[in-house]
C-alpha cells in the first residue's frame, strides 16, 4: 500500500522540475490565445491603419487603371507595373503584418514565454508510430481538443451569422455606393466583424489557458520518490557531503597544523587539549588562536611544537576555555585577556632570559581564569 501511494504522482512539480521541462521544450501553450490574439491584432491594425490602407488601395487602382494605348501593347510594361504594384502592396501593409508578428511573438510569451530546443527538430521514429498515432488521437486529450473544437466551431458560426444578418443591408448596399464610399465603409465593416468574431474567441480563450496551465503542471507532477531522489541530487547525497565534509576537515587541520611553527606557546590540557597563540605586538588586537585541537589532534600540534622549539605551557583550565571559547584566527574573549597575559609575559621573559642571559623566571601558578569556564561546554563570545 505504502509502494503503490509512493509512485503516484500526488506532489507538484518542483522548481526544477519545471526548469527541466523548459529546457526541454516542454511549456504551457494555447492555440486559442495565438489566434484571438492575432485576430485582435489584425482588428486593431484594420482599425488604426484601414483608413490609410483603404485610401493608397483606391489610389493605387487608380493609378494601375489608368494607362494610355501605346503602354498596354509595350512589351515591358505590364512586368515593371506589376512589379511596382508589388513593391506599393507591400509597403503598404508593413504596419499591418509588423502587428500581427508582434502579437505572435508576445502571445507564447505571456504563457510559457520563448523557448528554443534544437533537439526538438530531430526526427523520431515514435513520431510516426502508427500505434503511438492511434493511441495520441483516442486519447483524452484528443477528445478534449475535438470538444474544443466542435464548441469553437458553432460560436464562432453562430456569432458569424447574427453580425452577418445586422449588416447584411450594409453589405447590399455597398455596389450602389461610389466607389471611395464603397472601400471605406467595406473597410470598416471588415474590421467591426472582425473584432465581433475574436470577442467570442476571448471567452474560449479565457477557459483554454486555465486549462493549458493545469494540465501543463499536472503531466509534471511527480511521485515522493521522485521529490525525494531530486532532493539528493540537489543537496547532495549523504554519504557524499560525508565524504566532503571529511576532506574540508583535512584540509583545514593542515592548514592549522602550518601555523603551530608561527605560534608564541601552546597551551595543553596537557594531553587532552591543546591550543597556539599567536601574539603580534605591532598590532592593538588581542592574541589569535592559530591552531587547536583535542586528543590526536592535540597530540601532533605538541609534536610540531617541539619541533619547531615552540613553548608547551600546561595551564589545563586555560586550555580549555580556550578551546571551547574561541574559533580559529579569531581573537581571544576579553574576560581570558589577564590570564593570557601572564602566559604572554612568561613566555617575553624566557625569550629574553635566552637571548640575554640571565635567571629563568618562574611560570605562573595562579591563572585567572573566571568560574564560568570551569564547564567544558562554553561556546565562543
Amino acid at each position: 500500500m505504502a509502494e503503490s501511494q509512493a509512485q503516484e504522482k500526488t506532489e507538484q512539480p518542483t522548481p526544477k522540475r519545471l526548469q527541466d521541462a523548459r529546457i526541454k521544450g516542454q511549456v504551457p501553450r494555447s492555440k486559442e490565445l495565438n489566434t484571438v490574439s492575432s485576430l485582435l491584432a489584425a482588428g486593431l491594425g484594420m482599425l488604426f491603419f484601414g483608413q490609410r490602407i483603404i485610401e493608397e488601395i483606391n489610389q493605387l487602382l487608380v493609378e494601375n487603371l489608368s494607362f494610355g494605348r501605346e503602354a498596354a501593347f509595350a512589351d515591358s510594361f505590364i512586368v515593371s507595373r506589376l512589379g511596382e504594384t508589388a513593391v506599393a502592396s507591400v509597403t503598404m501593409l508593413l504596419p499591418l503584418f509588423g502587428l500581427l508578428i508582434l502579437a505572435t511573438l508576445l502571445s507564447p510569451f505571456s504563457m510559457g514565454g520563448w523557448v528554443f530546443n534544437a533537439t526538438l527538430l530531430a526526427p523520431k521514429l515514435e513520431r510516426i508510430s502508427l500505434i503511438k498515432g492511434f493511441g495520441r488521437l483516442f486519447s483524452p486529450k484528443s477528445l478534449m481538443e475535438l470538444v474544443k473544437a466542435v464548441g469553437k466551431f458553432l460560436l464562432v458560426t453562430a456569432v458569424t451569422c447574427l453580425v452577418l444578418y445586422l449588416v447584411l443591408d450594409q453589405i447590399v448596399s455597398l455596389s450602389l455606393r461610389p466607389l471611395q464610399e464603397a472601400l471605406n465603409t467595406a473597410g470598416s465593416l471588415v474590421v467591426w466583424c472582425m473584432l465581433g468574431f475574436s470577442s467570442v474567441l476571448i471567452l474560449v480563450a479565457a477557459a483554454d489557458v486555465p486549462f493549458q496551465l493545469w494540465q501543463h503542471r499536472r503531466q509534471l507532477r511527480m511521485t515522493r520518490q521522485e521529490v525525494k531522489d531530486e532532493l539528493k541530487e540537489t543537496e547532495g547525497r549523504p554519504e557524499v557531503k560525508a565524504t566532503i565534509k571529511e576532506k574540508q576537515q583535512q584540509f583545514a587541520r593542515q592548514r592549522m597544523m602550518t601555523e603551530v611553527p608561527n605560534a608564541d606557546v601552546v597551551i595543553t590540557n596537557p594531553t587532552h587539549y591543546a591550543v597556539a597563540l599567536k601574539y603580534d605586538q605591532l598590532s592593538t588586537g588581542a592574541p589569535r588562536v592559530v591552531a587547536k585541537g583535542q586528543d590526536l589532534v592535540a597530540a601532533r600540534i605538541r609534536e610540531i611544537a617541539e619541533q619547531s622549539g615552540v613553548v608547551i605551557f600546561s595551564a589545563p583550565p586555560l586550555a580549555r576555555a580556550l578551546y571551547f571559547s574561541t574559533d580559529l584566527n579569531q581573537e581571544i574573549p576579553r574576560n581570558l585577556f589577564l590570564a593570557v597575559a601572564q602566559v604572554m609575559a612568561y613566555i617575553f621573559q624566557l625569550r629574553q632570559v635566552k637571548k640575554h642571559g640571565g635567571e629563568k623566571p618562574k611560570p605562573p601558578a595562579d591563572l585567572a581564569v573566571p568560574e564560568e569556564y570551569e564547564n567544558n561546554d562554553v561556546e565562543a563570545d
